[in-house]
């Protein structure tokens, strides 16, 4: 079942095993935002549950050691890579060698430091009213982007070869339909959850997804699992700064 595997392949939580096909992934990504939904819900929930007895940092970082646990660190790793190969790669050629590096370097530890960083503060200062519509909101749009960044790139890698990398699984083999789907159900949760304050996320998720491609498209002219998950992270960031700006 694709929803299984969407949720299979973002989270930890454990779920029949399913098995393997070659386009497994590029059919579940439609339902990345049902995933983002589902990870959103279960921090919102121990995040009322601790909100009562710590300090808002203090359950910010608590919030955020749980996701990281649900998650495996993916979209982390990514971030880091990206972080890695960008910041230190001269050409394309380099660039792609260094993400496939596994040890981090400064470029990607930093980036990750911030990241951390940037999240705790922000979603510690969310008001309480406003927690559980940011952090769905923001889990939901996040795994959005997977949608149109596959749709639009193709692989970095290997001309499109399907067996180098995640991110040449889904690249250019996401359909119309899945990408409609995807962004339709995306935009009806978050319209039910922000209401009016629904708008500077999206706009600001359509703005992070679209300069982030035209740079993928640039310095490595393509997209790789590594990008997925800096797009993700990046995008995250954002939803959670407009709600501390305007909720």
């Amino acid at each position: 079942m694709e929803l299984l595997t969407a949720i299979q392949f973002l989270t930890r939580i454990p779920v029949p095993s399913q098995s393997y096909e070659a386009d497994s992934l590029a059919r579940a990504v439609k339902f990345f935002p049902v995933g983002g939904l589902i990870l959103g819900s279960l921090a919102a929930l121990l995040y009322f549950l601790l909100a009562p007895h710590l300090p808002p940092l203090v359950v910010a970082l608590l919030v955020l050691i749980f996701l990281l646990c649900l998650t495996g660190c993916l979209h982390e790793d990514g971030l880091a890579d990206v972080a890695d190969g960008f910041g230190g790669g001269r050409d394309r050629e380099q660039i792609l060698r260094i993400m496939r590096d596994s040890r981090i370097g400064t470029y990607g530890a930093a980036a990750l430091a911030l990241s951390l960083l940037a999240r705790v503060l922000l979603l510690s200062s969310l008001p309480l009213a406003h927690v559980t519509q940011y952090l769905i909101s923001s889990h939901v749009l996040c795994r959005w982007t997977t949608l149109p960044l596959s749709y639009y790139l193709r692989p970095a890698r290997s001309g499109g070869d399907t067996t180098d990398g995640q991110g040449a699984r889904v690249a250019q083999l996401t359909s119309r339909g899945a990408l409609i789907a995807g962004s339709v159900f995306s935009l009806v949760i978050v319209g039910l959850l922000l209401r009016i304050q629904a708008v500077a996320p999206i706009l600001m998720t359509i703005m992070v997804t679209l300069l982030s491609a035209l740079y993928y498209r640039r310095k490595i002219d393509g997209i790789t699992g590594d990008c997925f998950g800096a797009t993700n992270q990046l995008t995250e960031i954002a939803v959670y700064l407009c709600g501390v700006w305007i909720a």
